[in-house]
Formats: C-alpha cells, sequence, structure tokens
C-alpha cells in the first residue's frame, strides 16, 4: 500500500524540506506516467482486437461450402 503524504510533512526522501517542496512534484509525473502507458496498452490491445474482428468478418465469405452464396442479409452462406 502506498503512503500518503500531506504537502507540509517532511519529505519521504530524507532531504530534510518538506514535501511540497522536494518530492511532490516527481511523485505525481510518476503516477501519471504510469496512468499515460497504461492508456495507450489500452488503446493497442483494442485497436488490434478490432483490426483481427474486421479482417476475420471477410473471412467467412470466402469460406462458403460449394454450391452455396454468402447472404449480407443474414451473414452466413445459403
Amino acid at each position: 500500500m502506498t503512503e500518503k503524504f500531506a504537502r507540509n510533512d517532511p519529505c519521504h526522501c530524507g532531504s530534510g524540506k518538506k514535501y511540497k517542496n522536494c518530492c511532490q512534484d516527481k511523485d505525481k509525473n510518476k503516477l501519471s506516467m504510469k496512468l499515460g502507458i497504461a492508456g495507450v496498452v489500452i488503446a493497442l490491445i483494442l485497436g488490434i482486437v478490432i483490426v483481427g474482428m474486421v479482417l476475420s468478418a471477410g473471412e467467412s465469405r470466402e469460406n462458403c461450402p460449394p454450391g452455396t452464396v454468402w447472404s449480407d442479409a443474414h451473414q452466413h452462406c445459403h
């Protein structure tokens, strides 16, 4: 569990300065960077899933058994 520091508490790094004048900005930037990286990873995963779905949708039209045709209305072979 991460410990929360008040702005006027002594800094956790041991510098003797107040937290607000020492590591507060660095700690906020680390959290922002982690959230940004997580967002990019999630966006990439969603993009890959969507591309896979789009590419696999076209395959079913090509895989109709002989003597059948693809029905756009029903999304399967007849």
